[in-house]
């Protein structure tokens, strides 16, 4: 038996990984003599977490390898793209029987990946052009670390420390010095001069800073012990000793100016969430985030029936039929149905373009799927547009 308890990428695929239900609802439609039944099923977020107005769509990739050879058709939004509550993010096509038992799969990939790009995506919208560097891995099994990585990366996070999530990204992973490599040397100006020396040079020398004692102390400690190698200090205090984050800040960045160390960049780490980046950018260069990014508030993405046999149909609460979204660049949504073609947005009047595209035909993936840097620079320029916009509605238009 395997020692891990963790899925294999077969046992996905298969769809072994499924609620019991959607295997009894297989057999009884089967049995039933409907498993030529064909339908179209929509992926949705009827309702966002307290606070958000919009999310940024992940794990197509993944998704869509896991169907790849369903013989079903796949429509989706572009992996990163911005969406709203209640707008179809994703549409898959076949007969029932012969891809229900992967919903839960679907869902449990496009949820996970959504959310964490998307919590990713409001800290990078906090910290604006400073850098923001994921080391969340910590707080999750690490058989999922690189999905982890990959959807913060996506998100809008500048690097990320995993080894792994880094190497199979095509990125090189980015990090400091633990707290246990101070400790086992038992001086920190000892363990910093042994990083230094050891370390090859286009690693940036930045000191862990809040081993024993006061911050600015340390911080000062190491400006005097590596000169101008020293390229910045990270401050990692604890939150159980935190105290005033942004005087601790204040105070070593002023003493480091005024000792003539004024070059020396400040990061923070440490419980950092998208709040105490908006407090803190001001004055420091660079954050580096992990709880709050790897377990986010959930983006509660459901997957409904919305056509049988080309006819509309689905469950009260939810909008039958297919549909397209179309998008101006004022980022104004409009939903229609899928045969009603849209070319100015009724609001502005501006060109639209559908969200929803082909990206499996007939089991096979015909979409070019983009690399996760591809998708981070999408990402990006979506936030620095949506900074520029007077308003952001959080609901589309359905016409």
């Amino acid at each position: 038996m395997p020692k891990l308890y963790v899925a294999s990428e077969s046992d996905i695929k298969e769809g072994r990984v499924t609620d019991v239900y959607f295997e009894r609802a297989s057999e009884v439609i089967k049995k039933s003599g409907l498993d030529k039944v064909s339908v179209a099923m929509e992926a949705h977020a009827y309702s966002l977490p307290a606070g958000y107005e919009w999310a940024i769509l992940g794990g197509i990739e993944e998704m869509a390898y896991i169907l790849d050879g369903k013989p079903i058709d796949v429509y989706a939004m572009e992996e990163g793209t911005i969406f709203r509550m209640m707008e179809p993010i994703v549409r898959l096509e076949g007969n029932y029987a012969s891809f229900g038992q992967m919903e839960s799969s679907v869902l449990g990939i496009l949820r996970h990946s959504t959310s964490i790009a998307t919590k990713a995506a409001r800290c990078k919208l906090a910290a604006g052009d400073k850098t923001l560097l994921f080391f969340g891995i910590r707080c999750v099994h690490p058989t999922i670390a690189p999905m982890v990585d990959r959807s913060a990366f996506i998100g809008g996070c500048d690097a990320v420390s995993n080894v792994l999530g880094a190497k199979m990204m095509g990125e090189k992973p980015v990090g400091t010095m633990p707290h246990a490599m101070i400790i086992t040397f038992g001086d920190q100006v000892k363990a910093w001069k042994a990083f230094d020396e050891l370390m090859p040079p286009e690693v940036p020398r930045i000191t862990l800073c809040d081993t024993w004692f006061d911050e600015r102390v340390e911080a000062l400690l190491a400006a005097e012990s590596l000169g101008d190698r020293l390229y910045g200090v990270r401050l990692d205090t604890p939150s159980s000793r935190r105290g005033n984050m942004r005087k601790i800040v204040m105070e070593t960045k002023w003493t480091l100016k005024l000792l003539g160390h004024e070059n020396v960049k400040i990061f923070v780490s440490g419980g950092v969430d998208e709040a105490d980046i908006k407090e803190l950018m001001d004055l420091v260069d660079g954050f580096g985030v992990g709880t709050s990014i790897a377990f986010p508030p959930s983006v509660d993405i459901a997957l409904d029936i919305v056509e049988v046999n080309g006819q509309p149909r689905s469950k009260k609460g939810k909008l039958p039929g297919r549909k397209q979204v179309y998008r101006c660049d004022m980022f104004h949504d409009t939903v229609v149905p899928w045969t009603k073609e849209l070319e100015a947005c009724p609001k502005c009047n501006r060109p639209v373009k559908p969200l929803l595209k082909p990206l499996i035909k007939q089991g096979k993936i015909v979409a070019d799927l983009p690399t996760v840097r591809e998708i981070r620079e999408k990402v990006i320029l979506q936030l620095k547009a949506l900074s520029k916009l007077p308003t952001f509605e959080p609901e589309p238009v359905f016409l």
